[in-house]
């Protein structure tokens, strides 16, 4: 049973992992992007929130064909998509160019974000699901932990461009991952009777379940402070606090192992405490840390020490938030996983891409708009959780 759950999560882990590997490793050349496409913060920002985009409306359409046709050719496709675009992505002339790519090149990376969730539903419900789900995390966290470091050094030695050269790589080593390794987990009886008319019903379904709809905002929001902080914080980190972009690269890496090595205990401590109570109890903890961390902040304490150490503290309460969340929204709904993940990751991009446009609106220099903007998101699905998660009944049904 263990080595069965260590083997999908690696396969599923490694897909997982393409599209933010090409988000986390974009990260420490966005100041110099500025410098070399001779533009400004924000047209470099809407690059990053392009692919933020394309990621959440092309997962409306990877989801219900996975359940048409299977899960596997549709990351096939998504992956070739993918490293097209790379390719292109490394030879744009200037930054409208580039906004273009990087949305088309979000376009194939979204078939591996939705589908491995559905893969996991396809599999497993529950606790199973919760800890099949951190496990992934676990290999998903290859991205996030290394990729900025990768992306620093690939700058160093073949400027911004090898970057996108380095992820079309990784997109053909995808190729031959789901080719050899990954088994299809949506058997040709199952797509019977799935078809566009059918996709659009589950839809309908699914946002007239309030209980779903709340627990993909609660997760939402979780993801949309967390897009928040990888929008900002290398104009932060490197222009306000003057790291390096490989110092850059380790601070990254740090908060970032914060969310992943929490997210490991989801299944345990969902067993033991129930799923329900774990969001309510991880939000509250993360909404405390962050309107903390702002408030020392409008009070005029703007140190990079007290910054990095709330940020890994909040994001380490974020880590049991978002796969307990998801979890716990995908439960009932197995017959249409593909769909309702779907939904689930559009619903995460488009609201991380909306809150990453209004704090781009207030951005000065200093870290506030973006802690600002990640106490706001952190409010937000607190609130939601209170409403969501209050009913015994609803509670009765997570658990």
């Amino acid at each position: 049973m263990t080595s069965r759950f260590l083997g999908a999560a690696l396969i599923l882990g490694l897909l997982s992992a393409i599209g933010p590997f090409a988000i986390d490793m974009y990260l420490p050349a966005l100041p110099t992007i500025e410098q070399s496409l001779h533009t400004d913060v924000s047209m470099v920002q809407l690059s990053l929130m392009a692919f933020f985009i394309s990621l959440g409306i092309g997962q409306l359409i990877y989801g219900p064909v996975s359940d048409m046709v299977g899960r596997k050719p549709p990351i096939y496709f998504g992956l070739a998509l993918f490293a097209l675009a790379s390719v292109g992505c490394a030879l744009a002339p200037d930054i409208q160019t580039l906004i273009v790519l990087r949305f088309v090149q979000g376009l194939g990376a979204c078939a591996c974000t939705v589908i491995p969730r559905a893969i996991v539903r396809d599999m497993h419900t529950g606790h199973d699901a919760a800890r099949l789900m951190s496990l992934l995390m676990l290999v998903f966290s290859v991205s996030p932990i290394l990729a900025p470091l990768s992306g620093s050094l690939v700058i160093q030695l073949a400027s911004w461009r090898g970057i996108f050269w380095t992820v079309m790589g990784a997109a053909v080593f995808g190729l031959v991952l789901a080719g050899t390794m990954l088994k299809e987990t949506r058997p040709r009886e199952q797509r019977v009777d799935s078809n566009m008319r059918t996709a659009l019903a589950a839809y309908v379904t699914l946002l007239k379940d309030r209980h779903f709809v709340g627990l993909v905002l609660i997760c939402s929001f979780g993801v949309a402070s967390f897009f928040t902080y990888l929008a900002n914080s290398s104009f932060v980190l490197i222009s306000h606090y003057g790291l390096t972009p490989t110092h850059y690269s380790f601070a990254f890496s740090i908060n970032a192992a914060a969310f992943i090595g929490a997210a490991q205990f989801t299944g345990r401590l969902g067993a033991r405490y129930g799923l329900a109570r774990l969001v309510k109890t991880a939000v509250t903890g993360y909404v405390a840390t962050m309107l903390l961390l702002l408030l020392l902040n409008l009070a005029g304490v703007d140190r990079l020490d007290v910054l990095m150490t709330l940020l890994f503290v909040g994001y380490g309460f974020l880590g049991l938030v978002i796969p307990s969340s998801a979890v716990l929204a995908m439960d009932n709904h197995g017959k249409i996983a593909g769909t309702a993940a779907a939904l689930l990751g559009t619903m995460q991009f488009m609201t991380g891409a909306g809150v990453i446009a209004v704090i781009g609106r207030f951005i000065d220099g200093t870290a506030r708009p973006m802690v600002a903007g990640i106490a706001l998101c952190a409010v937000v699905a607190f609130v939601l959780a209170q409403i969501t998660l209050r009913s015994k009944h609803r509670e009765a049904v997570a658990d």
